[in-house]
């Protein structure tokens, strides 16, 4: 789902691009308090540089700057307002993720339960999830400033696993939750349930039900299909099972998967975005559904699907002979 980002008034784009500031109902928006969040991985001396370049940058354009209260110190950007907790995105207006896709995810954890649109700005390696890249820095910016973008909603996955004897787990991901096995060198044996009806029982590494957006990531290196994330759907990826039909399977966005851990087999572990993870004793039992939140993500351009695959896979499309428009 996509839409185009509004500000309780028509978008200005000034002759001079100076987008919003050049107009009357620019320097009124200029009054009003802006707020970003910044989440970077300051553990990396790059990332850490531009992330006080597009700080100050932000600053300078009349934003209040937050960032993460562990992160401030290493950041060392006068202006910052430092906050903690789940609620450190609430209020604001827009959250920058520069970094990798791991900092994205985590970003994520913050601008979900706020509603809040997030921009990734790839600093690392692949960076499927980033909308932008280092080159792109300083143009992400002014399109921030200048409010010149649209916002996807993107499906997510609500988890909830239950055993004997333990508290029920709660969680949620963007790209997927897997149930794996727990001992590498011992086999899981799992029975999965779809829309209340059983499937099948694998003997297996684990399961990855997964997003459209997801379907890139854990689900793609287990065989599952790469799905556009306008599709709204849900995808369950056996992995490495001994089975005869261990297909990767695309349901409906509105269906259920249960996944019971055999009571005779051995530790499992739930993992929720390679992020959460919790330990799951045999005869446990995980359900999986489309997530109540979506998280929603900053467009800077319109951009195909394709183009975006090509470029993040390196396809090789350069030297084809067909004819090209």
């Amino acid at each position: 789902m996509q839409r185009a980002f509004r500000d309780g008034a028509r978008a200005h784009r000034g002759g001079d691009g100076d987008g919003w500031a050049s107009s009357r109902h620019g320097r009124a928006a200029a009054a009003m308090s802006r707020t970003a969040l910044l989440v970077t991985h300051t553990g990396r001396r790059r990332s850490t540089e531009h992330a006080r370049a597009v700080a100050a940058d932000l600053i300078a354009a009349g934003f209040e700057v937050r960032v993460i209260a562990e992160e401030a110190d290493d950041l060392d950007l006068p202006g910052v307002v430092p906050v903690a907790g789940p609620e450190a995105a609430e209020g604001a207006e827009i959250v920058f993720a520069l970094g990798g896709d791991g900092t994205f995810l985590r970003a994520a954890e913050l601008a979900r339960p706020a509603k809040a649109p997030l921009l990734g700005i790839n600093l690392g390696k692949v960076g499927f999830l980033a909308e932008a890249e280092i080159n792109d820095l300083d143009t992400a910016v002014r399109d921030v400033v200048g409010r010149n973008y649209t916002v996807d909603e993107r499906l997510t996955l609500d988890v909830t696993a239950e055993f004997d004897g333990g508290p029920t787990i709660e969680s949620w991901a963007l790209n997927e939750i897997s149930v794996e096995k727990g001992e590498r060198a011992q086999m899981l044996e799992l029975l999965v349930d779809v829309d209340g009806r059983p499937l099948s029982r694998y003997g297996c590494d684990g399961v990855v039900c997964a997003t459209p957006t997801g379907s890139t990531a854990y689900a793609f290196s287990g065989g599952g299909p790469v799905v556009w994330p306008e599709v709204e759907a849900l995808l369950l990826v056996p992995i490495s099972a001994h089975a005869l039909f261990s297909r990767p399977l695309v349901t409906a966005p509105t269906s259920t998967f249960m996944i019971t851990v055999d009571p005779f087999t051995t530790l499992a572990v739930l993992c929720c975005d390679g992020r959460r993870v919790y330990d799951l004793p045999p005869g446990a039992r995980v359900t999986v559904r489309r997530g109540a939140l979506p998280v929603r993500i900053v467009r800077l351009r319109a951009r195909p699907f394709t183009d975006r695959l090509v470029a993040k896979f390196g396809l090789p499309v350069h030297g084809w002979r067909g004819s090209r428009r």
